[in-house]
């Protein structure tokens, strides 16, 4: 082998390893390039619908982030903070009530189906002896107390999460204000020959960002909107923190919509358990609504993921970069595959088969 390949694998690895050892600032870098674009769709779409200077447009974007997180930080916040709190103060109660039913329900067909055969082989009271031996519904309450405990622990550490928090916003600020040039520093990055096509590919990989997240913010208020109403028209209590609980974690598919019904499914199974079979089947048809008719109607320019693909960025990012990596693990595939669809397919993989047949 030559040197120069020795070198230059040397070097691969290298930088592979610096990589890695700079993830956590990688993941946060990469939420910052998600703001940003946030931030330059939306002054695009004012620019465009005013026809107004770019400067005189993200002037209005910030004063009207800023009064939006105004507004919600003084009515909407302490509203759903006190409804957050009291569900998950009700959910050891709610997996208590499960469990007692579930017990109810468990004795009643055994008896049904025993008397049936053998009425002297039921023992009501031997099966409730042999079931003692399960953990009862107070024990796995504690359980999903201290789980819960530790994972709102986890997630709230309050000091590193200002600070990250922090970074993620100013980084996305001075991104929004000269996303030009930041991008041709990244071009600069790449070698000479190539810089034309690689500008061609970061705007293709910004279109895709920016349609992605004008249809997951669509899609997200249509959830919160129909849970609230399906919940009030049930007459379920703390509509407004299940309503935002099940539009904000709408953006991470597959897991976000399935923990969103575990708070409801606990408020009615406490105040009647039929209401919570009525909950569960109303989450469903949301969720099919959203997927069959909401996202294809409000994301057609969309990147399409494969589900098999979503799931598997999912897995792999959240091993990666933990709870940060589950919620960009979508942004980041629809990146991926854009420069996996232009860099290796058609540049790489088609380039070498035209060549070929030439």
């Amino acid at each position: 082998m030559k040197p120069t390949t020795l070198f230059s694998i040397a070097a691969l690895i290298i930088s592979i390893l610096i990589l890695w050892s700079l993830k956590e600032i990688i993941i946060l870098f990469f939420a910052s390039i998600i703001i940003a674009m946030a931030l330059c769709t939306i002054t695009g779409k004012i620019r465009n619908l005013l026809r107004i200077p770019r400067w005189t447009s993200v002037g209005i974007t910030l004063v009207s982030i800023i009064l939006i997180s105004s507004f919600s930080i003084v009515i909407i916040i302490p509203q759903f903070t006190s409804e957050f709190q009291e569900l998950i103060n009700q959910i050891p109660s709610a997996v208590s009530k499960l469990w007692e039913l579930s017990i109810n329900t468990f004795f009643d067909i055994t008896e049904i189906i025993y008397k049936d055969n053998n009425p002297n082989s039921f023992n009501r009271s031997i099966l409730a002896n042999n079931l003692s031996m399960i953990p009862d519904g107070g024990t796995l309450a504690n359980g999903v107390t201290d789980s819960i405990t530790k994972l709102i622990s986890l997630v709230g550490n309050v000091g590193t999460g200002i600070l990250q928090l922090f970074f993620i916003i100013s980084v996305g600020l001075m991104i929004t204000l000269q996303p030009s040039s930041y991008r041709e520093v990244a071009i600069l990055l790449v070698p000479s020959f190539y810089r034309r096509r690689a500008r061609s590919i970061l705007l293709k990989c910004g279109n895709a960002l920016s349609n992605w997240m004008s249809g997951v913010v669509l899609s997200s208020i249509c959830v919160a909107i129909l849970v609230s109403i399906g919940l009030y028209l049930l007459g379920i209590k703390l509509v407004i923190a299940n309503a935002l609980i099940a539009g904000i974690l709408n953006v991470i598919p597959n897991v976000g919509p399935t923990i969103s019904t575990i708070f409801p499914l606990s408020v009615a199974l406490l105040d009647t358990p039929w209401k919570s079979l009525a909950v569960l089947g109303l989450y469903i048809l949301i969720q099919n609504i959203e997927s069959y008719i909401i996202t294809p109607s409000i994301m057609q320019k969309q990147v399409k993921l494969l589900p098999g693909l979503t799931i598997t960025a999912q897995f792999i990012f959240t091993i990666l970069f933990g709870p940060l990596g589950l919620l960009l693990a979508i942004p980041m595939a629809v990146v991926i595959q854009v420069l996996v669809k232009e860099i290796i397919i058609h540049d790489i993989l088609e380039r070498n088969h035209f060549t070929s047949h030439n």
